[in-house]
């Protein structure tokens, strides 16, 4: 039997910050944010389609894994804000830039306005390109076909892309952004299935790798040390290889797809260990090993791989695999770990309807 993969050890403070975000109610909590929200839910962004979910989920979304992340306000700001402008990605202009700047600027103060104002009409997809590309300036400037943005803003619109592209993306908007940031014009008619929305929700195969070159991209010496690093990728220290993500991404479906001998388990543990290997940066292999790990009587390694998936959860603050919700993966991975510490996992397919978490038992909470 091989050795199962490394696993990441939970971040007891990590958890308890993204503990803290689990209830719905966590931006009412929030002093700098939770005024904000009834504005932005008044121009109907709770009924508007967004990608995976509601533009409200998506707004939302970002914010969240920015106040995970532990960002100053203009940058969580612009989290909850980041679109409604419109920009050339989205067409949902919730607030008109020729006539409503001044209101925002009012519930919002002058300078986290601005940064909304400048991310929703500067190019995304040329920021993007010039950052994946090592295009930033000694001084940490980006210079863009219409203007200069500053280093303090290049820092922001990174890490604010970061949270924007891990809480959208799943695979029908990678096939339909095939090539993203560069997009092609490509026919629905001669690709019909690719435009079914939301298609079968297969994770991302190829956007992680951009985001750890753009979390890497924030470690630039004018650029370092300006807002705190997210805590994903060793904090921007490593890199995913695109290939090794692609390569992952199939390991890890064709489990959940059922796409592997349905007697006995070792094939499905041998992929998602190898998907684990190849990268270590989501949660959700790691989750399905824990759970195989525990029926196979493997408590240490189901402990292991249990606490790997909780790191990663709690580092990302939204879902890779977006079939379910962030806080529903958090809520299993800690079952999961329960029964790990516990000792005690169903026999029978039955009682998994049963399972609960208990918050006095040992394996509840991180240490």
């Amino acid at each position: 039997m091989a050795q199962p993969p490394a696993f990441q050890s939970l971040d007891p403070d990590l958890f308890a910050r993204a503990q803290r975000l689990l209830d719905d109610d966590w931006l009412a909590r929030d002093a700098e944010l939770a005024p904000v929200l009834p504005i932005v839910l008044a121009r109907g962004v709770g009924q508007d389609w967004h990608k995976a979910g509601t533009f409200r989920h998506h707004l939302v979304g970002v914010a969240r894994t920015l106040a995970l992340w532990r960002q100053p306000r203009e940058v969580r700001l612009l989290g909850l804000l980041h679109s409604v402008y419109g920009n050339a990605f989205v067409d949902l202009v919730k607030f008109d830039p020729a006539r409503e700047r001044a209101r925002l600027q009012g519930a919002v103060g002058e300078a986290a306005e601005e940064l909304v104002y400048v991310f929703c009409t500067a190019s995304r997809s040329q920021f993007m390109r010039r950052v994946l590309a090592g295009q930033i300036e000694a001084d940490g400037t980006v210079v863009l076909d219409d203007r200069r943005l500053a280093p303090a803003v290049v820092a922001a619109f990174i890490v604010v892309s970061m949270a924007d592209i891990c809480e959208q993306w799943f695979a029908w908007q990678e096939d339909i952004y095939s090539g993203f940031p560069d997009v092609p014009q490509v026919a629905q008619g001669a690709h019909w299935m690719a435009a079914l929305w939301p298609g079968p929700m297969r994770p991302p195969s190829r956007m992680y790798a951009a985001i750890s070159r753009l979390g890497a991209a924030l470690r630039h010496p004018a650029l370092a040390g300006r807002l705190p690093a997210p805590p994903v990728f060793d904090h921007g220290r490593q890199t995913l290889d695109a290939d090794a993500e692609a390569a992952a991404a199939s390991l890890y479906w064709s489990v959940v797809s059922q796409d592997q001998p349905l007697v006995q388990p070792h094939a499905a543990t041998a992929a998602l260990e190898q998907a684990v290997r190849l990268n270590p940066w989501v949660g959700e292999p790691q989750m399905l090993l824990a759970q195989l790990y525990l029926i196979a009587g493997r408590r240490d390694a189901a402990l292991a791989a249990a606490d790997g998936a909780l790191q990663c959860y709690s580092a990302w603050g939204n879902a890779w695999d977006k079939r379910v919700q962030w806080d529903a993966w958090m809520a299993w991975a800690r079952i999961l770990r329960q029964g790990a510490v516990t000792g005690e996992w169903p026999g029978r397919l039955d009682k998994l309807n049963n399972v609960a978490l208990r918050p006095d038992a040992a394996g509840a909470r991180a240490a």
